[in-house]
């Protein structure tokens, strides 16, 4: 089968966010100095959604570069009531 991750690290996340909030201000900027030269809004609209397709691209997938730092969980300890329960029965 194929070992295809469908993770992203908590290092990861927040990189992928601060990247998708840079590159929709990129965007935005650029379409609105754009579509003001040019006096069409809706050319500032394209530019604007252009730059969300590119950021849903770069960030959405969990590329490997969202995922350099996995937690590292602690094993699962038994349940202390369960534990108690046991020892009144015998």
């Amino acid at each position: 089968m194929l070992n295809i991750q469908t993770h992203m690290d908590f290092d990861g996340q927040g990189r992928a966010e601060r990247l998708s909030r840079i590159i929709i201000t990129i965007f935005g900027i650029v379409g609105l100095v754009y579509g003001g030269y040019v006096q069409q809004f809706s050319q500032t609209v394209f530019i604007l959604a252009a730059g969300f397709a590119v950021a849903a691209l770069l960030t959405i997938p969990p590329w490997p570069l969202y995922r350099r730092k996995p937690l590292n969980w602690q094993k699962p300890r038994g349940d202390s009531s369960q534990e108690e329960g046991k020892k009144k029965k015998k």
